[in-house]
C-alpha cells in the first residue's frame, strides 16, 4: 500500500509541474475569450476572431480584424462575437462571414453572450440587452435589473443567470422580469458562472467580505462557499466539463475540482486566466501570452487521486531518507486546520518549526534542508487539529 501511494504522489507532482503547451497563437494583445463548434475553437483577442481548426497547430484569422474580442458564443450553427465598442456579431458560417449590429451606446462593451432559441442576451457595461431576431435589433432589459456591469450569463433550468458587478440576479421568466439572487453571498462582485446539473457556481472577487467560488442548490435562494485549496479569490472565469469544474483565477493561474468545488488543487499557469474551452480530449486556456493546451484526462485522474488521498489526515515518509542535506516531507488533510509541523532531535529538544498556519484541505509538499544539523537521528511530527502523528528520520553526512 505504501509503494502505492508513493506512485500516487510521483504521478500527482509530475503532472502538476509540467507545463501547458502554448498553442503558438502569435498576433498583438491580449486573448480575451474562448469558444468551441465541434472541433473548430475560436479565440476571442483584441485584434480580432482566430481560428484553429480540427485541433491543428497553426491558428488563421477567422474575420473582425481589428475589433477588439471580449465575448463569443456559439448557439447552434451560429457564432456570436462582442466587441468593446458596443457591437455583436454574428457568422453562419464558421466565421468566414461576419454581420454587425450595435446594441445602443457606444460604450457599450460586451462581456457576456447567450442564445436560448430564437432569444440572444448580452451583457454588457449598461445592462443586459435582448434581441427577438438574431441579432438585428436590440433593446434593453430594465425591469428589476440594474443599469451596470454585467461580466457573465448563465442558464441553469428555465432561469437565466446574469453575474454582475452587484452581485448576481436571476430571471425566471426568459429575461422578462429580474430578481437580486445573492442574499448570503459574503461579496459584492460577481465575475463568472457554471452550472452542473442543480449546482451553480459563482465566481466572484473580494467585495469586504471575501470572494472565490460559492455554490447554490436552491436555484440562487442561497450560497455556500466552496474554496478549500482555491489559493487566490479573484476567480475571473469558471467552465464546467461534465463533473468537472475549472476556475481561472486574475493572476494565480488555474485550478480544478472535481467534486463539486469541495477541494480544488492547482494545475499550473502561474498568470491571469481569462477563459477556458474543452474540445475533444483537450482542455484550452485563454491566459495572458496566448493559448495554451493540456489533455484533460491527465490533469482529471490526478485530481480524483488527490481528493482519494485527502479523505484522511495522513502523514507520509520523508524522502530520501538517510538524507542529505534535504529532504522531502508530504502530507494531506481533509479539511481546513491549523497545521503544525515541528522537527525535534532524539532527546526531544524542539529543532525547527517547517509548518505553523491555516491550511485548506489538500495535499502537500515541503522541502527542508538540514545542512546546519550533525548527523543523527531525528523526529517529525504533524498535529492538524486534534490528529497528531510522529515519523522518524536520519540525517546521515
Amino acid at each position: 500500500m505504501k509503494y502505492f501511494i508513493a506512485f500516487i504522489f510521483i504521478l500527482f507532482n509530475i503532472v502538476l509541474q509540467a507545463q501547458w503547451v502554448s498553442t503558438d497563437l502569435s498576433f498583438g494583445g491580449n486573448v480575451n475569450c474562448l469558444t468551441v463548434s465541434g472541433t473548430n475553437i475560436f479565440a476571442g483577442a483584441d485584434s480580432g476572431v482566430y481560428l484553429l481548426s480540427n485541433l491543428e497547430s497553426n491558428w488563421t484569422l477567422a474575420g473582425l480584424k481589428g475589433n477588439a474580442i471580449t465575448a463569443l458564443y456559439v448557439g447552434g450553427a451560429n457564432i456570436y462575437a462582442g466587441t468593446d465598442s458596443g457591437s455583436v456579431c454574428l457568422s453562419t458560417n464558421n466565421g468566414t462571414n461576419w454581420i454587425k449590429t450595435n446594441i445602443g451606446q457606444t460604450n457599450d462593451y460586451v462581456d457576456a453572450l447567450l442564445a436560448i432559441g430564437t432569444n440572444i442576451f448580452a451583457g454588457t457595461w449598461n445592462g443586459v440587452y435582448l434581441s427577438t431576431n438574431n441579432g438585428t435589433n436590440w433593446t434593453p432589459v430594465l425591469q428589476g435589473f440594474p443599469n451596470f456591469i454585467v461580466y457573465a450569463l448563465a442558464i441553469s433550468g428555465i432561469n437565466i443567470l446574469a453575474a454582475t458587478y452587484w452581485g448576481l440576479y436571476l430571471s425566471t421568466d426568459n429575461g422578462t422580469n429580474w430578481i437580486h439572487a445573492d442574499d448570503s453571498l459574503n461579496t459584492s462582485t460577481a465575475l463568472s458562472l457554471a452550472v452542473i446539473g442543480t449546482n451553480i457556481f459563482a465566481g466572484t472577487t473580494d467585495g469586504g467580505g471575501g470572494g472565490g467560488v460559492f455554490r447554490s442548490t436552491n436555484n440562487g435562494s442561497s450560497w455556500i462557499e466552496v474554496n478549500n485549496g482555491l489559493t487566490n479569490d479573484h476567480v475571473w472565469t469558471l467552465s464546467a466539463s461534465g463533473t468537472n469544474l475549472f476556475a481561472g483565477t486574475y493572476s494565480s493561474g488555474a485550478f480544478l475540482s472535481t467534486n463539486n468545488g469541495t477541494n480544488w488543487i492547482k494545475i499550473g499557469l502561474n498568470t491571469y486566466v481569462l477563459d477556458f474551452a474543452v474540445c475533444e480530449t483537450n482542455i484550452f486556456a485563454a491566459a495572458f501570452g496566448g493559448v495554451y493546451r493540456r489533455p484533460l484526462s491527465e490533469l482529471v485522474s490526478v485530481s480524483k487521486e488527490v481528493n482519494v488521498l485527502s479523505q484522511d489526515y495522513t502523514l507520509y515518509q520523508n524522502y530520501p531518507n538517510p538524507w542529505n542535506p534535504s529532504t522531502n516531507i508530504k502530507y494531506s488533510i481533509p479539511k481546513t486546520s491549523q497545521v503544525s509541523i515541528k522537527v525535534y532531535d532524539i532527546i526531544g529538544n524542539e529543532i525547527k518549526t517547517l509548518v505553523n498556519e491555516d491550511k485548506p484541505a489538500g495535499a502537500y509538499e515541503l522541502t527542508w534542508n538540514a545542512g546546519n544539523l550533525p548527523s543523527g537521528i531525528y523526529f517529525y511530527r504533524l498535529q492538524a487539529g486534534s490528529f497528531i502523528e510522529t515519523k522518524k528520520m536520519i540525517l546521515l553526512k
